[in-house]
């Protein structure tokens, strides 16, 4: 198996964890950077996993997500409260099961994978994602172990 990566910044939003004990339970920002581990078992014709130039479709679905955006949990119970920040034009409100940077790795990930799985007619796939808040704080999302998967089986849908 062949691995490359590749840093995407996924720019700045703000979040919050409505259940911490901490100052964490306050709207806070980051600037958010993802490193995306890419694989597959064959190169292309250019001996590479990925052709780094074509990622940039996945950079926009990414900030799109991320940047100058303001995430909240599904279950946050001012949820309200942010849709009314969006309505009154205050805010971009992205919903997510779940918050914070292993919730936002996740994310990126799923997107990532089907992204590089569709561009490539299933010959990479994202193995694992991680995203940092700052220089000190990081949390990884790696890919499910699964039976093996090759292009030709992949047509069939996978449910994790």
């Amino acid at each position: 198996m062949y691995q490359s990566t590749k840093i995407i910044e996924l720019g700045s939003c703000a979040f919050r964890q409505p259940k911490a004990q901490s100052h964490c339970r306050h709207l806070h920002g980051y600037r958010l950077l993802s490193k995306i581990w890419f694989a597959c078992n064959k190169l292309d014709e250019n001996n590479w996993v990925m052709d780094f130039g074509g990622l940039k479709q996945l950079k926009i679905e990414l900030e799109n997500v991320f940047d100058h955006t303001l995430v909240i949990s599904s279950n946050d119970p001012c949820l309200e409260l942010f849709y009314q920040l969006e309505k009154n034009d205050a805010a971009r409100v992205i919903i997510m099961d779940g918050v914070g940077i292993e919730k936002f790795a996740e994310k990126v990930y799923d997107i990532s994978d089907k992204f590089v799985r569709n561009a490539t007619e299933n010959r990479v796939w994202v193995e694992q994602v991680e995203v940092w808040e700052h220089e000190k704080n990081s949390a990884k999302y790696i890919k499910p172990t699964l039976p093996s998967v090759t292009s030709e089986s992949y047509n069939h849908p996978v449910i994790l």
